[in-house]
């Protein structure tokens, strides 16, 4: 009897062993104890595990291309087309021409607009297993709006312009301008805030402040700026109907301060390079007569001398002519399917509609009416998808889901 009990308890021992390699092999970070982990080890069945946490890299990407954009990866001498496809590593170089602007968005959810004629190299862009992120980019030249998300106690998110350092807290937008040129280096925080740090001097800045400074100057010169107007109307990502095409838009927006002139832009991309109105108004709305598709809208505030605000946020709104028949065209949405800052639209409609998601066509609809349709990807938090399907005889349908990418 003491055999078969001891047979047992030997078989028992390998059972838990052979558990043991299983659970380290196939799920390394399922907290495996110490004790095993050094057991395992001494017995050759496994190797020990780097420290939790080591620095690893993170690759960026492109969310937004227009005009020219060139990439010159660390590891090359040479200059390539960007491409949504293409990752960006630390050592990376951006670069856009007079026409071109881009869009970068970083894991951590730090997302940067390159201005034409800019140029940033990424410093940094790491990540350790706490989830702690490192992320610095340098403004070299040219004009660069950036928003931090919110990221982990730890992380970090820097842009660096002509020797100043600016350090900026979650949930925060900034302007950084730099002109060698010119000799101009600038910093305005739009929102949160931002410590920044130049020849052992450090300021920190709240809404709508400006740190400049030239590059011999030993101080920098903090300003408080003029803040945007908030648009109104149309509000962003709604679909805006008409009687008939060439029909009056109505714009409006808020007071600023004591501004009483407004500088409105409207333009057909996101980037504002391809304006339909620019003009400087008095008061604070006007209509501006528009064709149908998708545009966008800015507005900036003017004091008596010319000197314009911050921007306001870019709102987009699609212009539709609505027709008589409109609720007879169908627009059925599924479950929207989430990949990671990507979602996936599936929905059927009328055969010979167009379909529009969030300003974009999709581009196939197939003979039984169904469609499919992935997006940009989107920031982190709550975003609006609208589906617009139009027929030829003017009929108009939309829908409008909000998802939240986590």
């Amino acid at each position: 009897m003491m055999i078969t009990y001891r047979s047992l308890i030997i078989t028992l021992i390998f059972v838990l062993l052979a558990a043991g390699v299983a659970l380290y092999v196939f799920f390394p970070n399922s907290g495996v104890p110490a004790y095993t982990e050094k057991l395992l080890v001494k017995m050759g069945l496994t190797v020990a595990r780097k420290a939790a946490s080591m620095i690893g890299p993170q690759q960026a990407h492109f969310t937004a291309l227009d005009g020219t954009v060139r990439v010159k990866k660390s590891n090359s001498n040479t200059w390539a087309p960007a491409d949504f496809g293409l990752p960006l590593e630390k050592g990376d170089i951006v670069q856009t021409s007079s026409e071109g602007m881009a869009k970068v968005f970083f894991p951590e959810g730090t997302n940067y607009t390159i201005k034409p004629d800019s140029l940033i190299v990424i410093e940094e862009n790491s990540a350790n297993e706490q989830q702690q992120t490192q992320v610095a980019v340098q403004v070299t030249t040219g004009t660069v709006d950036l928003n931090t998300s919110t990221y982990s106690q730890g992380s970090s998110s820097q842009v660096i312009v002509a020797g100043a350092t600016a350090a900026l807290a979650p949930e925060s937008s900034a302007m950084v301008h730099n002109d060698n040129r010119d000799d101009t280096h600038e910093i305005l925080l739009k929102k949160g805030s931002g410590r920044i740090t130049r020849n052992n001097e450090t300021i920190v800045l709240a809404d709508y402040e400006k740190v400049s400074f030239r590059a011999a100057a030993p101080k920098m010169n903090r300003t408080k700026e003029t803040g945007p107007p908030t648009l109104i109307q149309p509000g962003n990502m709604l679909v805006v109907y008409v009687a008939s095409a060439g029909k009056p838009v109505h714009f409006s927006w808020t007071q600023s301060g004591n501004s009483g002139s407004y500088r409105v832009r409207v333009s057909l991309n996101p980037y504002f390079s391809s304006m339909v109105f620019d003009h400087v108004v008095q008061g604070t709305e006007l209509d501006i007569p528009l064709g149908e598709g998708s545009y966008y809208w800015v507005v900036t505030a003017q004091d008596v001398n010319g000197h314009e605000s911050a921007e306001s946020e870019r709102n987009q709104f699609t212009l539709l002519v609505r027709a008589p028949d409109s609720a007879s065209l169908p627009l059925e949405l599924e479950p929207f399917i989430q990949h990671g800052h990507v979602i996936e639209v599936k929905g059927k409609t009328d055969p010979a509609a167009r379909v529009m998601v969030n300003g974009r066509e999709v581009p196939l609809i197939r003979p039984d009416g169904q469609f499919s349709f992935f997006t940009a990807p989107l920031p982190k938090g709550e975003s609006v998808i609208t589906v617009t399907a139009q027929n030829a005889r003017g009929g108009v349908k939309t829908q409008q889901r909000k998802v939240v990418i986590e």
